[in-house]
């Protein structure tokens, strides 16, 4: 033993180096998993934690989105029995102080064999000695503790043929021959929706997991959970598949989502007064009319077109929204304002040029869904003078009357058409078109004629001074 290094001794089988240890505690995974789970983005988690965003980006991608038990919130903090990160460092400065080891396992209330054990097993090797430093113990005490356990799906190879050929198995047509699809290249993160997907039959891991109780039942080695395909996909190092198959499920994610991130994506521009419970009664009952609903109907290559309808008497007016100059495949600035035509400054000046031709007692409210082309409602309301609300999201009923204008609207404007190819004359001869088509709602009166009765009510009021009274109406 006298001639061996002082590292040879230690209590610890010769693993080869991974690199530097990390810097980042137990507590500090833990807190950032914390504000994951809240809903903050891996940045804000990261600083929220007490480390560099960088780390929480790579935290995040390395687990899939999903944190494993060790670090889930829900977790068990550790036990007393064993050495926290503080009292490792304790242990480092009282050593630096040239205290025995004795005197360290009485300032810790630690017995002297833990103190001394400790020193062996997790002090750094690296020189030839046993030099004892926090970080490094702590991160030699962490990889000691884990109980690695091999995924079902890595050992398993016909579980795992099973489970990749449902994901990605071959498109076949009726005569049996393989529809290869397009190629589409792993870049290890989700598809847009209007790009190329790949090809594959599909099966999501809940149908899959649940099909393979059908097709083998009793046989335990054959059965696995949708969760336990989801994490092997997800998780880098789990085994058994590969990420690329990621691209095979239907949402394309190459990570996970959390839930309280999905729940948190609500419009920053969009807050509880302006919601379309605070509109006034008198807009749901229509018996005042200067309410307005409004929306987009979009067509290919970034064109769209506005639509505007008053819910009292169906009365429609279009906002022309042509394309800005620097639109194209040309290179623009980034993050600089939306060119297509309907990003938010175009649309808040399409509305204050239409809706300001209109007298104010038909200026009372506008309820749009939650688009973010109406981002600058606030500006929009003070040059108008018109209240904005907004649609609970994925609640395109609760402004029924301009989808159902929409819908009469795409008899003139098809979907897959470009619409910036239609002029302001264009837009005001449809627009005049449905306004003086009779409506059943409206008594089969037209909107123009619904709109004209009630500006001359609205007049005859004016002029007389008792409020409707038998002889005027």
């Amino acid at each position: 033993m006298a001639g061996r290094r002082r590292s040879d001794r230690a209590l610890r089988d010769k693993l080869r180096s991974p690199g530097r240890p990390g810097m980042a505690r137990r507590e500090d995974r833990l807190r950032f998993w914390a504000l994951i789970a809240a809903g903050l983005s891996s940045e804000d988690a990261a600083i929220g934690a007490g480390v560099s965003p960088p780390v929480g980006t790579r935290w995040f991608r390395e687990a899939g989105g999903m944190p494993s038990s060790t670090f889930a919130p829900s977790s068990k903090p550790l036990s007393g029995r064993y050495l926290a990160f503080a009292e490792r460092e304790e242990i480092a400065l009282a050593l630096a102080q040239d205290f025995g080891v004795r005197e360290i396992a009485r300032r810790l209330g630690r017995a002297a064999s833990t103190v001394s054990r400790e020193l062996r097993r997790n002090a750094a090797t690296r020189s030839g000695g046993l030099e004892y430093r926090a970080s490094t113990a702590q991160w030699h005490a962490e990889r000691s503790a884990r109980r690695p356990k091999r995924a079902k799906l890595a050992i398993n190879a016909a579980l795992r043929a099973y489970v990749q050929d449902r994901l990605a198995g071959q498109v076949v047509a009726q005569d049996g021959a393989a529809v290869r699809g397009p190629i589409v290249p792993w870049k290890g993160r989700r598809h847009g929706p209007r790009q190329k997907r790949r090809w594959g039959m599909a099966w999501s891991p809940e149908q899959i997991a649940q099909r393979l109780r059908h097709d083998f039942p009793g046989d335990e080695t054959m059965q696995i959970s949708h969760e336990a395909i989801y994490q092997a996909l997800y998780v880098q190092g789990r085994g058994g598949l590969r990420r690329e198959l990621t691209a095979c499920l239907r949402t394309g994610r190459a990570l996970r989502v959390p839930r309280a991130r999905a729940r948190g994506r609500g419009k920053a521009f969009i807050s509880s007064e302006v919601m379309i419970s605070e509109r006034p009664a008198e807009a749901d009952d229509r018996a005042v009319p200067g309410h307005w609903e409004g929306d987009l109907i979009l067509g290919v290559q970034s064109s769209a077109i506005g639509t505007l309808v008053e819910r009292t008497t169906r009365f429609t007016m279009l906002l022309h929204l042509p394309p800005m100059d620097g639109h194209g495949p040309g290179a623009r600035v980034k993050n600089g304002p939306a060119l297509a035509g309907h990003g938010a400054g175009a649309v808040r000046d399409a509305i204050t040029r239409t809706i300001t031709t209109l007298p104010e007692q038909l200026r009372r409210s506008l309820t749009w869904d939650q688009g973010a082309e109406l981002s600058q409602h606030a500006q929009l309301r003070i040059e108008t003078g018109v209240q904005i609300y907004f649609c609970d999201p994925h609640s395109p009923w609760q402004r029924g009357t301009n989808e159902n204008t929409n819908g009469l609207l795409r008899q003139y404007f098809p979907k897959g058409t470009d619409l910036s190819m239609h002029s302001v004359d264009a837009l005001a001869a449809v627009a005049a078109t449905l306004n003086g088509r009779p409506r059943k709602t409206l008594g089969w009166r037209t909107p123009a004629e619904a709109l004209d009765e009630l500006m001359k009510s609205a007049h005859t009021a004016e002029l007389c001074p008792l409020e409707w009274c038998r002889s005027c109406g």
